[in-house]
C-alpha cells in the first residue's frame, strides 16, 4: 500500500511540475514601421502648436506612441494606432525654447519592439502682432459655403476649432492652422488690394491622413466671391 501511495505521489507531483513549467518561449515580436512628418519644423514661435504627424505599417496589433522634448508642452492624440491611423504629437514651446532648436523624441512601441524617430522645432524671435482675428475671419468666409455644399464635412457654424500661427515670419503671406474635433484645416490669405486678395484653406481628416484631401479658395475676399474648388496642398504646412 505504501508503494501504491508513493507512486500516486510521485504522479501529481509530476503533474503539478508539468503544469508550472513555464519554460515555452515567447512569440516574436512583429516588427512595424513609423513614419513622422515633417522631419523639422523651421519657423515658429513660443507658444505656437507645432504638430507632428504619425502613421504606423506593418500586420499586428495597436502601437503605442510617446513623445518628449524640454522647455516644451508635448502631447500626444490618439495615443494608440495601427497602420491606416494618425496620431498627432503636438510640441507647445514655451518662454525658456525662445532662440533654441528643440529635439523631439517621438517613440513607437509595441510588444517590447520600438522605433524611435527624432524631429526638431526651431524656435524664433516672437511676433509684434495677433494673426488670430484675421485668421479667424478668412475661416469664417469658408464655413456657410461648405455646411452648404458639403454637409458630410460636418462643419458648420458651431464647429469648435482650436487656432495657432504657422510660418509666423513671413510677411506678405499669412498662414494659420485650425483644428476640430475632426478636421485640420489650413488657411492661408494674400494681404494685398483686389482683385489679388485671396484666401485658401485646406482640409486634412486628423486621424485617418497624412495629407490634405480638399482644397477650396476665394479669388477675392473683397468681392465676395464664393469658394471654388481647387487640388489640394501636396503637405501640410507646418
Amino acid at each position: 500500500m505504501r508503494a501504491i501511495a508513493f507512486l500516486v505521489l510521485l504522479s501529481v507531483v509530476g503533474s503539478t511540475f508539468l503544469a508550472c513549467d513555464d519554460s515555452q518561449p515567447l512569440p516574436t515580436p512583429v516588427a512595424f514601421s513609423m513614419r513622422v512628418t515633417p522631419s523639422q519644423i523651421e519657423d515658429s514661435v513660443i507658444w505656437q502648436r507645432c504638430v507632428f504627424l504619425v502613421a504606423v505599417g506593418g500586420p499586428g496589433e495597436a502601437v503605442d506612441v510617446s513623445a518628449s522634448a524640454e522647455d516644451s508642452t508635448v502631447t500626444v492624440h490618439p495615443q494608440a494606432i495601427t497602420p491606416g491611423q494618425v496620431a498627432e504629437v503636438t510640441v507647445i514651446p514655451d518662454v525658456g525654447s525662445r532662440g533654441e532648436i528643440l529635439t523631439v523624441t517621438i517613440v513607437g512601441e509595441r510588444d517590447g519592439l520600438k522605433r524611435t524617430e527624432v524631429v526638431s522645432v526651431i524656435v524664433g524671435s516672437p511676433l509684434p502682432g495677433d494673426l488670430a482675428p484675421y485668421a479667424t475671419e478668412m475661416r469664417d468666409g469658408f464655413i456657410p459655403w461648405l455646411a452648404a455644399n458639403h454637409p458630410e464635412f460636418g462643419i458648420t457654424s458651431e464647429t469648435e476649432w482650436v487656432g495657432t500661427i504657422v510660418y509666423p515670419h513671413i510677411m506678405e503671406v499669412s498662414y494659420y492652422l485650425f483644428f476640430s474635433e475632426d478636421w485640420e484645416m489650413g488657411v492661408r490669405w494674400h494681404v494685398t488690394i483686389p482683385p489679388h486678395d485671396y484666401a485658401e484653406i485646406y482640409l486634412r481628416h486628423r486621424t485617418t491622413e497624412i495629407h490634405p484631401s480638399y482644397g477650396f479658395k476665394i479669388s477675392s475676399v473683397t468681392a465676395q466671391e464664393d469658394p471654388q474648388v481647387v487640388d489640394p496642398e501636396p503637405s501640410v504646412w507646418r
